[in-house]
């Protein structure tokens, strides 16, 4: 079994940074994609981020620009480098990893942003 933990969620003000990082421990295959959600109050839960196995990355087009995803294999963690925070950026940030052969999903527990004005 995958267990995911996220960190680094918090309260900045607008303009601020934060970076989230998200640990996968249990049985990880080498093929696997991982990202970020988000999910704000009223709205659905959607792609913020997404890296490969081979370190291709995808964005939302909210957050292109701002957000950084990155990802250290060794360690099986990925991180969401947020810069320039608005707060329209406020949600559970959800970490998830999938296994690309099976199409497997696994989630974290979520970790929240929240950006004042």
């Amino acid at each position: 079994q995958v267990q995911l933990v996220e960190s680094g969620g918090g309260l900045v003000q607008a303009g601020g940074s934060l970076r989230l990082s998200c640990t996968a421990s249990g049985s990880i295959f080498r093929i696997v994609t991982m990202g970020w959600y988000r999910q704000a109050p009223g709205k659905q839960r959607d792609l913020v981020a997404s890296i490969t196995s081979d370190y291709t990355t995808a964005y939302a087009d909210s957050v292109k620009g701002r957000f950084t995803i990155s990802r250290d294999n060794a360690r099986n963690t990925v991180y969401l480098q947020m810069n320039s925070l608005k707060p329209d950026d406020t949600a559970l940030y959800y970490c998830n990893l999938k296994r690309v052969a099976w199409g497997t999903d696994y989630w974290g527990q979520g970790t929240q942003v929240t950006v004042s004005s």
